[in-house]
């Protein structure tokens, strides 16, 4: 099924079945480019950094809308994940976006949701990995899916999730998909929090109290200079147990490629920062270069 949307008195076209955007999407012609831009919704100024990107860079763009059922290890999250389709429409017909992609459950998935088993290679078992349950192989299923209804040439992943993009990579890899995946930069608020659809349901003192994950990664990344990583893990999680709105659940400093923790800065590695705290029932995720 095909919606014109007239009611926003603009091009773009939203597509609910895989026939009918496949039909599209095949009818565009030769040598003409597709990136995709996979969403769960809830869009903020982060995702619309990276349409706009993802516009300039290719011929048609496709934006999906899709909260995965088999990404969500806690039920709860599933069920108060944020439901703005009509806004994110709005916001992505602005953009001049070209289609949507709104397919329901049933559609992708076609019977009972279930996950695929990938080898990343360790890659899952660290960080989130660890702290949530098969979120990579419910991840990767889903990404494989809109890589083979949409067949991009590129498609766009938010460094916010530095641990997620390299999966996808490693999946892209080993199933040899002829996709470049292309990494966005965190968009940021300008107190520095890390723009998230989960950020709208922080309470007014959480909100106050959430850029100093920001702040700390700033601070780890100084220290780096010219402290050991097991000072500068001690002082990261010093910092949040001071702190009454914000509980720690990791902060680990891993090698870039790999994510391998580390507690000794080896020669020509490059290393990354990666944290998760928890503002009351909400959880935040943020991560940073340090070298």
């Amino acid at each position: 099924m095909r919606v014109q949307l007239t009611i926003f008195n603009s091009s773009m076209e939203v597509f609910k079945t895989v026939k009918s955007l496949q039909q599209k999407l095949s009818s565009i012609g030769q040598g003409k480019s597709v990136g995709l831009v996979p969403t769960m919704g809830a869009l903020h100024e982060g995702h619309l950094s990276i349409v706009r990107r993802a516009k300039k860079e290719n011929d048609f763009v496709v934006v999906s809308i899709f909260v995965n059922p088999t990404q969500f290890n806690n039920k709860e999250d599933l069920i108060n994940y944020p439901n703005t389709l009509i806004p994110d429409l709005k916001a992505l017909e602005l953009l001049q976006c070209d289609f949507v992609f709104t397919p329901s459950v049933k559609e992708v998935y076609q019977q009972d949701p279930n996950t695929e088993n990938f080898d990343f290679e360790g890659l899952d078992e660290v960080m989130e990995g660890k702290f949530r349950t098969n979120h990579f192989n419910g991840v990767a299923t889903i990404v494989k899916k809109l890589f083979l209804i949409t067949n991009p040439d590129k498609a766009y992943f938010g460094e916010k999730d530095f641990q997620q993009l390299l999966i996808i990579k490693k999946m892209v890899a080993q199933e040899k998909l002829p996709i470049e995946i292309v990494p966005c930069e965190i968009f940021r608020e300008k107190d520095g929090l890390a723009m998230s659809s989960r950020n709208v349901r922080l309470t007014a003192e959480q909100r106050t109290a959430a850029p100093e994950i920001y702040r700390t990664l700033l601070k780890s990344k100084k220290l780096f200079q010219n402290q050991d990583l097991v000072s500068i893990k001690n002082f990261v999680k010093n910092e949040f147990i001071q702190n009454k709105e914000l509980e720690l659940e990791y902060f680990e400093i891993a090698d870039t490629e790999v994510l391998i923790s580390s507690n000794e800065i080896k020669p020509n590695k490059k290393y990354q920062a990666f944290i998760a705290v928890f503002a009351g029932q909400v959880r935040l995720i943020d991560n940073i270069a340090l070298n």
